[in-house]
Parts: structure tokens; C-alpha cells; sequence
């Protein structure tokens, strides 16, 4: 969607919204106008931009974490097959649980701070990441690592050299997916217990009916989402390509793949 696109589709949605305001006329406690909304933003932007950190520090350090923690899970299996039978029930069984199960825990374990919320974003973030790399990693042409086990390399060098860089555009995908997820984990975090961020003025904000600062926290919620996610295109923009070129291009493999001329 270009920028032109998605200014009009936010100005016809600001002016739907006006509009049943305006015919409907519903009490401001339940559904404020957006120059009700607009208007936290003018008086009080040092308050949302505070908040507003907190919550993005949470995003930033869950996302990069549970990226991390995902993609090296990942690869530790595919290296170590017999790994996977032990952890990938394990995660299985953490997935389960719904995010608002879990989130007490968190709080409860480690306290009322930014580490519970990255936490509850590292659990959300590490199974998109980890299941699509993993399936990226098993699906590895078998005529590809047929005719690299034809060559001297370990076991070690064809995951490295071979595998992962043809699994990248698995992992860009699973980033792809994981980034929008990433705001919801540091968020619930905040709703369970908290001191500060998006969450944390939600609660408060529908406590006490007030509708417009609870729209506004919103509104900044989705456009961390949405950055976020450009983000995560911007930064694996580099990847994707150069794994599809690998994968469209007749095989090449590395030097330290190549089979050794038999010498008579």
C-alpha cells in the first residue's frame, strides 16, 4: 500500500468515525470523537510520549530477544536432530497457554518491571521465529544436500554454508509475522501489573471512563505496530532478495563445499 493510499484510507476512517458520532451521538464514555482524541494528543503529548517509550523499550528488546533466542533454537535443532524431541514439545506446550495465563506468572516471577514484559514479548515473538526457520532448515533440497555430502564438508559447514542461507527466506517471513505480535506481549504485560506504558494507561484510562486517553493510547499502540513492521521489512530487505537469487540461481556451492579433484 503506498503512503497516498493509506493517508485516504485513514482520513475515510476518521470521517466514517466522525460521522457516527455524529448520528448516533453515543456518551463520550463510550465512544469519543477523533476531536476528542485529537485533542489528548494536544494537551497532553509529553504524558503520551512518556508512557509511550516505556512501551517501545518493552517491543524493541522482547522482539530482538525472542528473534534471537527463536532463530539460535532454530539451528541448534537442525544441527542436533534428537534435540528437537525434547524441545520442540516443550514450546508446544508453553504456546497452549493463552498470553493472559501466563502474563501473572511473569509479573509474579519477575516483578512488576520492564523484565516481565519483555518476557511475555520473548514468548510470543520465539515461536513464530523459531517453527518458521526450523521449517525452512527441513526443507532443504534432498538432491542439494545429497550432492553436498559428496564433498569433504561436516556436518557443521553444509548447515552453515548450505542450510540456513537457503532457509533465510523462512526466517524473514517468520520475523514478518512475529514484528505486529511483538506490541501485544509488552502490552498485556502492562495490563497484568505495571507502572508505566500503553497498557498501563489503558487500565487506568477505563477505570475511570476515560474514553478518549484509552482511543489515544490505541492509536499510539497501532502506530508502533505499524513502524514496526516496516522496520522489520527495512532491516530484512537485504536478506530476502539475496536468498531468492540463491535459491533461483543454478546451485554454486561454496568453495569449502566443493568436492576436491581425485589426484592420479
Amino acid at each position: 500500500m503506498r503512503a497516498s493510499e493509506g493517508s485516504f484510507a485513514l482520513i475515510l476512517l476518521a470521517g466514517v468515525w466522525q460521522a457516527v458520532v455524529t448520528v448516533l451521538a453515543p456518551p463520550r464514555y463510550l465512544l469519543p470523537s477523533p476531536l476528542s482524541v485529537a485533542d489528548v494528543f494536544v494537551r497532553q503529548p509529553a504524558f503520551l510520549l512518556h508512557h509511550g517509550l516505556i512501551t517501545a523499550g518493552e517491543i524493541l528488546v522482547g522482539l530482538l530477544a525472542g528473534s534471537l533466542l527463536g532463530a539460535a533454537t532454530a539451528i541448534a535443532v537442525a544441527a542436533m536432530p534428537r534435540l528437537g524431541q525434547i524441545v520442540w514439545p516443550l514450546v508446544l506446550v508453553v504456546q497452549a497457554f493463552p498470553v493472559f495465563v501466563l502474563a501473572p506468572v511473569l509479573v509474579l516471577w519477575f516483578g512488576f518491571g520492564i523484565a516481565s514484559k519483555v518476557a511475555m514479548t520473548v514468548i510470543i515473538i520465539f515461536f513464530p521465529v523459531a517453527s518458521a526457520l526450523a521449517d525452512g532448515l527441513r526443507r532443504t533440497d534432498p538432491d542439494i544436500l545429497d550432492a553436498a555430502r559428496l564433498t569433504p564438508a561436516s556436518h557443521w559447514q553444509i548447515l552453515r554454508h548450505l542450510r540456513l542461507p537457503l532457509a533465510l527466506p523462512s526466517l524473514v517471513s517468520g520475523l514478518r509475522v512475529a514484528a505486529p505480535l511483538a506490541p501485544l506481549g509488552a502490552v498485556v504485560g502492562e495490563w497484568v501489573g505495571a507502572a508505566g506504558g500503553l497498557g498501563f494507561i489503558m487500565v487506568q484510562a477505563n477505570a475511570r471512563m476515560q474514553a478518549d486517553m484509552l482511543f489515544a493510547a490505541m492509536i499510539v499502540l497501532a502506530l508502533f505496530t505499524v513502524a514496526l513492521r516496516l522496520l522489520v521489512d527495512r532491516l530484512t530487505a537485504g536478506l530476502a532478495p539475496w536468498a531468492r537469487e540463491t535459491l533461483d540461481a543454478p546451485l554454486s556451492l561454496p568453495l569449502s563445499l566443493k568436492p576436491r579433484r581425485s589426484s592420479r
